[in-house]
């Protein structure tokens, strides 16, 4: 199979969407802003199919990353995201997913609001792979 994303062949990750048949290697689906869920059935999904943030808000004027203040995009994309329970908290992907495997499963919440539940289940949905231990 070919990557939809750079086109070589040997891609094995299939869009788990029911009818899509596109294709990626997993180094490739950030490239191609592909979400793969490192939980349950490990599921993966192209750049269209992906799971979307559910809130529907969108960041301050000159809101900053809360790990490496750097700004973020002015709305929330495959790049920016927000702590489903508070709505303040805005980070970049790369940002929150180093945090995650830097906190692990027993330290990783929400950097602002501290919340555990709804913000990890949130983020394994979003395709950040949060290690055990």
């Amino acid at each position: 199979q070919h990557c939809f994303v750079c086109g070589e062949s040997g891609a094995t990750i299939t869009c788990s969407k029911a009818g899509c048949k596109r294709h990626f290697h997993l180094p490739c689906a950030i490239e191609g802003s592909c979400v793969t869920q490192f939980y349950f059935q490990y599921r993966s999904f192209c750049w269209e199919h992906r799971p979307q943030q559910a809130a529907k808000v969108a960041p301050e004027e000159n809101t900053t990353c809360l790990i490496c203040q750097d700004p973020v995009e002015d709305t929330m994309s495959y790049g920016t995201m927000v702590c489903p329970v508070c709505k303040h908290a805005w980070f970049h992907r790369a940002c929150i997913q180093g945090q995650a495997v830097h906190d692990c499963i027993s330290g990783f919440r929400c950097p602002l609001c501290r919340d555990k539940d709804a913000f990890v289940s949130e983020m394994f949905t979003m395709g950040i792979r949060i290690p055990f231990r």
